[in-house]
This record gives structure tokens, C-alpha cells and sequence, in this order.
């Protein structure tokens, strides 16, 4: 059976991936964390919920590099889902030294750059490694190849996110990474053929459904869209947008929320809060995390239109089952291979979309030939 490590096993996303890769997998899973007690006691807790015996504790600390080659030792790939950030050259470098494979569902372009200043030595060493997994980064370049394998020639193609939290979800440390982001942030897209500047922005409005109806959506610059223009070569346009949540949050917390970090760029967890409790407390139904593609090209000569979704209740969830989803095409092989990879490049779409959908997500799909 394989081996795998979840690196912040009993937080928030490493705590659903655990619980997926038991119900979807055979795997030995391994919950490593700062906090062996409590790593343990989640794991006898999903060993007795499950009915087996295959999940154990193990400490690791990400700032000690010593502790992660010990975790490390065989094991058949680590999943990084706690905010290390700031660590990511230990574990790394300690996944090559140890020879174990590698996914993170983190966000950063320091993260990014350390791994692809890295990317020839991944392949040389025959080690898989996926980065920017998860909901987004992840899903947005899943679901422009989901619409594009439905199509003859694919033309353009906007992704949308929608996130309405509600008031259940607690603050992690995660939304402090997030913040860090903020301050390499990008907004520009492909359009007409060609990337606009980095330092552009666009406002766009989507009708993203009858529930949710239409929104004014903001333009955010993802890696893994960076590529697809050379994959597709018929995509003339293509993009990410977040869609507005509540005119406080949008006009008033979010540019305080900027320009503090303008002027303190290590006050992100204040920062974080703030614009938590901002999305927490204004927004109104309904509830739920979403991602669409809207996207048209040519079938058969025709031009069709096709509007893609994954949703579910909860933000972690939806960072999670891409992920386990993922892990089963790595699982059997079919998307295990040398080198760096990014989720939404890697992983073969249409079996990504069917076991999401079977894990929990509600996945639609709209295909509408045109006249």
C-alpha cells in the first residue's frame, strides 16, 4: 500500500484530505504536525471512525529541516497543507534529500519560483512534484481543459469564483497566506490574443446563475493560466475573476485592508482578520463556494457555448477533494510522472470532474450549440 504524509494533517484542509484518501484509497496515512498529542489523537479517532488501522502521527516542525527528513522516511509522497510558506525550501529540499514525491495546496509566487529554481533537478531525480492544488489555485486551468476536451477547437474562456463562506467557517492561518499574496498581486488576463500588463486590472460583470445572479468580478492572475494560450493555440481569451461579495467588504474593508498592508507589510495577520470577519458578516445567501468556466470554441464546425461548475458548502472541502481527486490519478500512475507540474495541468480532466462529483461536489455542465 502506499505511504503518505499530510504535512498539517489536523488542520484545516489537511484533516478532509485525510478523511478522503480513507474512504477513496488504500493508503497508509501519516498526520504530521508540531502537536504530535493532538496528531494522535485525530488519528485513532479516524482509525475507529473508518474501522482501520491505517492512520498514524508522526511530529514534524517545517522550520526544522532534521525533523522532516525523519517524517519523511518512507513515505511515497508528503501533502502540504498547513501555511509554510516561509518554509518551503526545507521541505523541499528535504523531499529531494529523502526521495519522496511532493503536492502543496499552497499559495505564494516565492513558493512558486523556489520550486521551479528547483524544477530540473525534480525531473533528473525521477520525482513527481504538483504544486498550486487545490480549489484556486487548481481548479481554474482543470476546468478551461474540461471545457476545451468538449470541444473541436476552443476559443475563449473565463473562469469565475464565487466564495460566500457564511458564518461558520473559523479564521486559520491560511487566510494569513493568503494576505502575503496580496502583496505580489496580479490581475491581468488574456485578451485578444495576448496577456495585458501586470500592473492592469478589469471589472467585469458575469450572471453566474439563477441563485447567485449577476456580479461585478474582479480580475486575478493565476500561474497555471499563464500557459494555456501555447496549449491551445486557437484561445484567443482567458482569464480568472473573483466575483464581489457585499459593498462593505468590497469598498470599504478591502481598501483599508490594502492599504494597510501597504503600509505594514507584516501586520497580515490583523489584516487577515479583518477581511475575514468582513466576508463573514455580509454576506447574504447563497451560501456556498463555486467555481464556473463559461467558455465557447467550435464542434463540428458549430460554435458552442459551455458553462462548467464545481461547488460545495464549504471552502475547505473544495480545497480538499481536488486534491484527494488528483491523488487518485497519481495513485495509480496515470499522472505520476517526472518533473514539476502544476494540479490543473497535470491531472486528466474529465475523471477529475466525475470524482469530485462522487466525493461530494455539486458539478454541472450546460453545453449550448449555437445557430
Amino acid at each position: 500500500m502506499p505511504n503518505i504524509l499530510i504535512l498539517g494533517g489536523t488542520g484545516f484542509t489537511g484533516k478532509p484530505i485525510a478523511k478522503l484518501l480513507i474512504e477513496y484509497s488504500n493508503a497508509n496515512i501519516t498526520l504530521a504536525t508540531r502537536h504530535l498529542e493532538k496528531a494522535q489523537l485525530l488519528a485513532d479517532e479516524l482509525n475507529k471512525l473508518y474501522s482501520v488501522s491505517r492512520v498514524s502521527a508522526i511530529y514534524a516542525d517545517a522550520a526544522d529541516a532534521a525533523s522532516l527528513k525523519v517524517a519523511f522516511t518512507s513515505q511515497d509522497i508528503i501533502i502540504v497543507a498547513a501555511p509554510t510558506t516561509n518554509y518551503v525550501e526545507n521541505v523541499v529540499q528535504s523531499a529531494l534529500e529523502i526521495g519522496v514525491d511532493y503536492l502543496d495546496v499552497q499559495l505564494g509566487t516565492k513558493k512558486f519560483a523556489m520550486l521551479q529554481s528547483v524544477a530540473e533537478k525534480i525531473k533528473q531525480s525521477g520525482r513527481c512534484f504538483i504544486t498550486e492544488a487545490g480549489f484556486h489555485p487548481g481548479l481554474p486551468s482543470a476546468l478551461v481543459r474540461y471545457a476545451a476536451s468538449r470541444m473541436d477547437s476552443i476559443e475563449n474562456a473565463t473562469t469565475i469564483g464565487y466564495l460566500n463562506l457564511g458564518n461558520n467557517i473559523p479564521y486559520t492561518e491560511a487566510v494569513s497566506e493568503l494576505i502575503e499574496s496580496f502583496k505580489d498581486y496580479r490581475a491581468q488576463i488574456y485578451k485578444n490574443g495576448q496577456w495585458t500588463k501586470p500592473s492592469s486590472f478589469e471589472m467585469r460583470t458575469f450572471d453566474l446563475g439563477s441563485d447567485i445572479g449577476r456580479k461585478l468580478c474582479y480580475s486575478m492572475y493565476f500561474e497555471e493560466l499563464g500557459t494555456l494560450p501555447l496549449i491551445y493555440p486557437t484561445l484567443s481569451n482567458v482569464g480568472f475573476f473573483i466575483s464581489e461579495s457585499h459593498w462593505i467588504t468590497d469598498w470599504i474593508i478591502m481598501p483599508i485592508a490594502w492599504i494597510w498592508l501597504k503600509i505594514m507589510p507584516k501586520a497580515v495577520g490583523p489584516i487577515g482578520r479583518l477581511l475575514w470577519w468582513g466576508m463573514r458578516t455580509f454576506h447574504k445567501p447563497p451560501n456556498r463556494v463555486e467555481l464556473q468556466v463559461q467558455a465557447s470554441g467550435k464542434k463540428e464546425g458549430k460554435t458552442i457555448e459551455i458553462r462548467a461548475s464545481v461547488a460545495h458548502p464549504d471552502g475547505y472541502e473544495l480545497t480538499a477533494i481536488p486534491v484527494v481527486a488528483t491523488l487518485l490519478q497519481y495513485l495509480d500512475n496515470s499522472a505520476r510522472k517526472p518533473g514539476l507540474w502544476m494540479m490543473g495541468h497535470l491531472c486528466e480532466p474529465v475523471r477529475l470532474m466525475k470524482d469530485m462529483e462522487r466525493m461530494g461536489t455539486q458539478t454541472t455542465t450546460i453545453i449550448r450549440k449555437m445557430e
